[in-house]
């Protein structure tokens, strides 16, 4: 299902760039604001050439964006010609040096993809299935999420957009990125600790329900050609029942064909811990597990025993808020990266 899959929504919107620059900053065009307003975004500190930095990225104000990435796409990639048979070419009369047509955008545009957990309240479990209402819900609930953590950053990137003009309050901007939307296949992320049942096709007995007619139908054509004319023990004429036998095998094979490609479109249910908060909270457990295993070296059973029940009631594995790792950072060594 487009945009949907494994309890998450792979969000993907394009606003188009307003062409020529404002009247109070005439030497700036709109999209070399947009491209400043950018550059001026600070990265997440997920790499060691960020890791100190002072700021982190908007996007970490809030526990549903898994991923996130905004950029000016101006043009399309021109992939060359699109190839053909020159023989057929030839019989065509197609002329192989002649220009083919070539993609262009009219206009630049804002491209803003993100992962975010399915959920319109934080804290829900991840759904397993989504109608598009639903799914419309979910993408609004994201953007009015955005627009109360980062709403100038927002102005400042959209607002040199298209149809922006006198988006002032958050339901305004959710209405705006759902102009802006467009759909997606492709998922961003795999948290699958092991790998679920996918939706797996009972090969066997499709298959063999479309031999068995097809057998049978064959069956019947040779002993036509042999000159019986009808099914033993049956009476039925062998030649129409040739062709019922060999309709139904085209028809059985037309519907397993309908249904592989409907089977194909039912988005994976989520996975166990799949949701943005139990993998902030499983990043710190992990550093804590293994701060706790370099600490209890060489301890008796008893002082290990001790320590354990004091390392479960400081981490408190079971409670997903806290204390557990801010987004946006890559480790909780330092204190200002934990929520406690």
């Amino acid at each position: 299902m487009p945009d949907f899959d494994s309890g998450h929504i792979f969000l993907t919107t394009m606003a188009p760039i307003k062409p020529g620059a404002p009247d109070d900053d005439p030497q700036t065009s709109y999209e070399q604001r947009v491209r400043i307003a950018l550059a001026q975004l600070p990265t997440a500190n997920q790499s060691p050439a960020t890791i100190k930095g002072r700021f982190n990225s908007p996007f970490a104000r809030n526990t549903r964006t898994h991923l996130a990435r905004i950029f000016v796409l101006d043009n399309v990639i021109y992939n060359g010609r699109i190839p053909q048979n020159p023989i057929v070419g030839t019989v065509q009369g197609k002329n192989p040096i002649t220009p083919q047509h070539v993609d262009r955008l009219r206009c630049p545009y804002l491209v803003f993809c993100a992962d975010v957990d399915a959920v319109v309240e934080d804290g829900e479990q991840l759904p397993a299935k989504l109608s598009a209402g639903q799914q419309r819900k979910v993408r609004a609930s994201y953007a009015r999420k955005l627009w109360q953590t980062m709403e100038e950053e927002l102005r400042d990137l959209y607002g040199n957009c298209y149809g922006f003009d006198g988006v002032e309050t958050a339901d305004q901007f959710a209405d705006y990125l759902d102009d802006c939307h467009v759909e997606t296949t492709m998922p961003f992320h795999d948290y699958y600790l092991k790998l679920p049942k996918f939706n797996v096709l009972p090969l066997t007995a499709m298959i063999v329900a479309v031999l068995a007619p097809l057998a049978l139908g064959l069956l019947g054509l040779v002993l036509w050609l042999f000159g019986m004319t009808h099914v033993p023990w049956l009476g039925w004429p062998l030649l129409p029942a040739w062709f019922l036998a060999l309709g139904l095998a085209v028809a059985l094979t037309l519907l397993f064909i309908f249904y592989a490609l409907w089977n194909g479109r039912k988005p994976l249910a989520p996975a166990e811990y799949d949701d943005l908060p139990s993998v902030l909270k499983a990043i710190y457990m992990q550093q804590r597990f293994a701060d706790f295993f370099v600490e209890t070296q060489g301890a008796s059973n008893a002082e290990l025993h001790a320590a354990y029940g004091d390392f479960l009631a400081a981490t408190r594995p079971a409670d997903l808020a806290r204390p557990t790792q801010k987004p946006g950072v890559i480790s909780a060594d330092d204190p200002a990266n934990v929520i406690s």
